[in-house]
This record gives C-alpha cells, structure tokens and sequence, in this order.
C-alpha cells in the first residue's frame, strides 16, 4: 500500500489549515520543522509539492497540536443524513438531547454517524449541556466531526436547525 497521499486537498493545503496554530505555538515555521522532526526544506517543499509521505504529515500535525483522521465519504446507508426529519423524529432526538444519556449504542440507533455525531456536537456548544462528555460522543460517532470545516457543513446540511433544537433541547432539559 502506498503512504503518499495524492488526493485532494494538496499537502500544501493541508499544511496551511495548520500552519497559523503552528506559527503561533513555535513563532516560526523552522521551530514546527524541528518540533515535529522534519527537515525545515521538506516544510517548504510540501506547499508546492501534489504528494507527502503519511509519517510526515503525522509528525506536522501532531507538532502543532492536530490529529490526522480517516474519515467516511459515504455513510453506512449511503446518506449523511435521515432521508426526512419527522416530527416524531425530531421529538425523539430532543428527548435524547435532554437524557443527558451518551451511550454511544444508543445515539447509533437515532441515525447516520455523521447525522448523530454532527447533533452530539451542536449539544457540546449549547449552553447547559456538558461539552466534553458530547464533543467525546461526538468523535466516537464520527472522528472528525469536532473539525470546524466538517461541523460547518453538517450545520449548513443538516436538516436540524441549530437555533431551533437547541432552545427546545434546553427547555425539555429544564434549562431556561
């Protein structure tokens, strides 16, 4: 198996979405270089470059203080979301929010990983709601979702509308 990675998003991008966290936690790039053990000349050569060894990237963004994951393209039924979000639905999903339960066997059971994941994380930044103990469910449904770029276009997809749920989850909770 080949450790380059050669599909999109370019090393150069993917080295950029770190590089200002990198800049400020080593004030250079050449201190990231030596942080992460990579030659400072391989730093520069990746903006350019259509491939990187896997080790490499790794070590870069473990340095800065990111995580590589592997994440599905395809969910198990082949969407990301319920094909309809009922009202019966949607009533169940707010009394799981307000359950406080985070069994992950019993968030599997309300829909796609990406659909549930994306829910445990928007109940993470709600006011009243434990963020660490979601944000965890969060990535053990679907690792990455805590990513901004990828909990930004489950909220921009998913048929749950953040500044609805989250007052009515609040509410059912019994917080005002």
């Amino acid at each position: 198996m080949n450790s380059s990675i050669n599909q999109s998003p370019l090393p150069g991008q993917l080295i950029d979405q770190m590089k200002m966290t990198a800049k400020h936690k080593f004030k250079n790039l050449r201190g990231w270089a030596e942080a992460s053990g990579v030659p400072q000349e391989t730093l520069s050569r990746l903006k350019t470059k259509s491939s990187c060894d896997l080790r490499t990237l790794q070590a870069l963004a473990q340095a800065a203080g990111y995580k590589i994951a592997v994440i599905p393209k395809i969910a198990e039924n082949g969407a990301h979301f319920p094909k309809k979000l009922s009202r019966d639905m949607e009533i169940e999903l707010l009394a799981l929010a307000a359950s406080g339960n985070t069994e992950i066997d019993t968030w599997k059971q309300h829909g796609p990983s990406f659909f549930v994941g994306g829910l445990a994380a928007l109940l993470a930044c709600g006011r009243g709601f434990d963020r660490e103990k979601y944000m965890n469910l969060a990535e053990e449904l679907h690792p990455g979702i805590s990513n901004h770029e990828v909990f930004a276009k489950w909220l921009k997809s998913s048929p749950i509308r953040a500044a609805r749920f989250l007052p009515m989850a609040r509410k059912r909770k019994g917080i005002e």
